[in-house]
């Protein structure tokens, strides 16, 4: 049976652009006569605001988003993701890291490597081969060594749902990731990819600036013996910058005293009709005006 979820983090309220990953995700589990879950992704616990879990519930609720099932706080599942780990250093293959980030980009310039922008410097694998007398600040997957163990492809090829056939160099262009962060608190990659497996989660569908996530992720799902769900990123909103729509880039709570606006505005993102009838009509709309492109059954296997 299909079952989605939308897994905002608590940073501050919804805006234009979680609205549009909202939808979209409740449409496609609508579509397929699944569960639509909600998930509370509050692991980064310095930039949650206090308040922003439930303002973010109480708008979904004002525009008929309801989750089929217990909202899931990611504070609540430290063990789950401890166990995680402690699997992965067992089969060895995590590692503790004493590298600051600084002294990772400091590594990649003396390699003559020049970080992307938005994007964090590739780890050139220090602490890979031990901490030499120093302390472990961080755990980090060994991403090579798990892709040799279990045979997996690199660059690791997938199917999106929207995006097409992606490919990515894990192991050049993302190197050995973090798990568990110099501070304390969980990587959203292991927290994602526990949590995904524990609710049941067949399909993710979510905002295209998360697309670059996914090779890690499945990589993670394969190292844990977890399995692999349907992936569908679809556009983003966009900034007067240019840049996407977030709380760093200015984005604005969302408006809800007329919420069939909001929710117009949101569909016409993902290419559906604008509806001003009521909300409920609004609804049987998109669902019907939902791309059979989109529909499950026309891909058997998101990704190989």
């Amino acid at each position: 049976m299909y079952l989605g979820r939308f897994a905002p983090s608590p940073t501050g309220p919804l805006h234009a652009g979680s609205l549009v990953a909202a939808l979209a995700s409740w449409i496609d589990a609508r579509v397929h006569q699944g569960k639509w879950l909600v998930r509370l992704e509050d692991v980064d616990t310095p930039r949650c605001e206090p308040g922003s879990a439930e303002t973010i519930l109480g708008q979904l609720s004002t525009c008929g988003l309801l989750s089929d099932g217990q909202v899931l706080w990611q504070s609540q599942r430290t063990a789950a993701y401890q166990s995680a780990l402690d699997k992965l250093v067992q089969l060895g293959w995590a590692y503790p890291c004493a590298c600051s980030r600084k002294a990772i980009e400091v590594a990649q310039a003396a390699l003559g490597h020049q970080r992307a922008r938005h994007s964090p410097a590739v780890y050139p694998g220090t602490c890979r081969q031990g901490l030499k007398g120093r302390t472990g600040r961080a755990w980090r997957l060994n991403v090579q060594r798990v892709m040799q163990e279990l045979k997996l492809d690199n660059p690791l090829v997938w199917r999106d749902r929207w995006l097409g056939e992606q490919t990515q160099d894990v192991i050049q262009d993302v190197g050995d990731f973090v798990l568990m962060r110099a501070d304390g608190l969980w990587a959203y990659q292991l927290a994602v990819v526990v949590d995904d497996a524990a609710q049941g989660v067949t399909h993710v569908v979510r905002g295209s600036d998360l697309a670059d996530n996914t090779a890690r992720q499945v990589v993670l799902q394969r190292a844990l013996g977890l399995p692999k769900p349907v992936y569908m990123h679809t556009p983003l909103v966009m900034g007067v910058n240019g840049e996407k729509l977030s709380k760093q880039n200015g984005a604005q709570a969302l408006d809800l005293r007329e919420p069939l606006a909001a929710l117009n505005a949101a569909a016409q993102v993902l290419g559906l009709p604008a509806c001003h009838a009521t909300l409920a009509e609004a609804m049987s709309i998109w669902l019907s005006a939902w791309p059979l492109k989109h529909h499950d059954s026309a891909l058997a296997k998101a990704y190989r």
